[in-house]
């Protein structure tokens, strides 16, 4: 019995500090981050009322830095995850602050997946079994396609913060995924997500007002929005690689099916009209939602809603050994779907208004 406890309070207290110290962070940084400039202001694409601190995402990750610090032990991976991440923070607050060039931040991006590919020798070795034929290894080209994976799940979950608490609830949906995975498989990395999940859910108070408005708005930043993804493909390649794998690679499309197709359907929607794929826009799946009529609340209910169908349909899946490739093919057709939708939504966006009015 004391074993148990013992262990239930080695993962409780960890998580419940996560949460006090991203609440406190954020109700200290406030103020800095308006004395220092850091806040998003309206106009252009962004609707929001006044300047928003751009704090989120700072206390976000400096709650889970320290918690990592005080309760994890050692090693040389979670060193380089941290200075990755601790990199992806600081061109996030230069990109908030400042607005940098789409290549500065590729470079950062880059950069921070070298940290983990090369100094924690974590990279994507294989695909799993995702033919049918055997496991695919991929030698030397692991490392191509891990430096790819991290750049666009960054930019994923960056791409994807476009209305109040949807990156943090899509992350946390992801976040949720892996942690039960990883806990089922008795991988020790299981106590990094429910950080995340903790402190995000501290931020989300502020972001959505909860409860009852009295917390004033604060944003992520792309500061936050970055960590996240840089974190959240750190542990898709730890939990889905070696022997003790907590789950097979293509669960990784699953997890983070949201982000991942919004962002693959809009890059290739921009380069068709031949401009920049990272050019902002407002044909995002939120935006698409609020066209047909939701408010942000009922979009965000809505995304929210079917990233955690996708990510519990992969993750049962797995648990009940679905084949790889059975899972990959219906992700492509639910991609390809997606796609369908999001190249003809004027379409769809006039047949579900005046499904309303009859």
């Amino acid at each position: 019995m004391g074993d148990v406890t013992t262990a239930i309070s080695n993962m409780v207290f960890p998580v419940v500090f996560a949460f006090a110290a991203s609440y406190g962070l954020i109700r200290l940084g406030k103020p800095l981050a308006i004395h220092f400039g850091l806040v998003d202001l309206p106009g252009g694409r962004k609707e929001h009322k006044g300047a928003i601190p751009l704090i989120g995402g700072i206390a976000i990750f400096l709650s889970v830095l320290t918690s990592s610090l005080l309760f994890f032990p050692a090693s040389e991976t979670l060193r380089m995850y941290l200075l990755s991440a601790i990199l992806m923070l600081f061109i996030g607050v230069l990109d908030d602050k400042y607005d940098l060039k789409v290549s500065y931040r590729l470079f950062a991006q880059a950069f921070a997946a070298s940290l983990m590919i090369f100094g924690a020798g974590e990279y994507l070795k294989d695909f799993g079994n995702l033919l049918g034929f055997g496991v695919i290894d991929l030698g030397w080209f692991g490392p191509v396609i891990t430096l790819i994976a991290v750049i666009g799940a960054i930019n994923a979950f960056n791409m994807v913060d476009g209305i109040d608490g949807l990156a943090g609830m899509l992350s946390i949906i992801s976040f949720s995924a892996i942690a039960v995975l990883m806990a089922m498989a008795n991988n020790p990395w299981f106590m990094l997500p429910l950080l995340y999940i903790a402190a995000i859910g501290a931020y989300l108070m502020f972001n959505l007002g909860w409860p009852k408005g009295k917390l004033r708005k604060i944003f992520m930043g792309d500061a936050g929005s970055m960590v996240i993804g840089l974190t959240i493909v750190w542990l898709l390649v730890l939990g889905s690689q070696g022997e003790s794998r907590a789950f097979s690679p293509v669960i990784a499309l699953w997890v983070i099916a949201i982000p991942l197709m919004d962002m693959a359907a809009i890059m290739y929607r921009r380069k068709k009209k031949g401009q920049s794929p990272f050019k902002p826009d407002r044909d995002h799946l939120h935006h698409i939602c609020m066209r047909a009529g939701l408010t942000p609340r009922g979009a965000l209910g809505w995304i929210s809603g079917i990233a955690i169908s996708v990510a519990s349909i992969g993750v049962c899946a797995y648990l009940i050994n679905v084949p790889d490739f059975l899972l990959l093919l219906i992700f492509v057709m639910m991609f390809l779907g997606y796609s369908y939708a999001i190249q003809n939504i004027w379409k769809l966006v006039t047949w579900v208004r005046s499904s309303k009015t009859q």
